[in-house]
């Protein structure tokens, strides 16, 4: 996802200069698709709110789930804080 999304850092985010960090909870199906995004904490800029769907978007399908964590997980949740400064994307636990 990091590197997806450095390549598409949100170019109305670099021309002004815009930066923050958001957290993001993404629910991927046992077949590595999306179920869900969610915005849980806002970075305060909707430019880079909506550039953290984008990209988790662009990045899917995910790998499927292995077999063995099949038979116990239908969604896996995720929720990790989403960096966006001039030039770099990053995300954290």
């Amino acid at each position: 996802i990091e590197s997806v999304g450095n390549l598409n850092y949100p170019s109305e985010a670099k021309r002004n200069n815009i930066s923050g960090s958001l957290r993001l909870l993404v629910s991927v199906r046992a077949d590595g698709t999306v179920h869900e995004l969610k915005v849980l904490e806002s970075s305060g800029h909707k430019v880079l709110d909506d550039a953290a769907k984008r990209i988790v978007r662009l990045a899917a399908p995910f790998a499927p789930f292995p077999e063995n964590m099949r038979h116990k997980t239908d969604i896996l949740e995720i929720i990790r804080t989403w960096q966006f400064k001039q030039t770099l994307f990053s995300t954290r636990s």
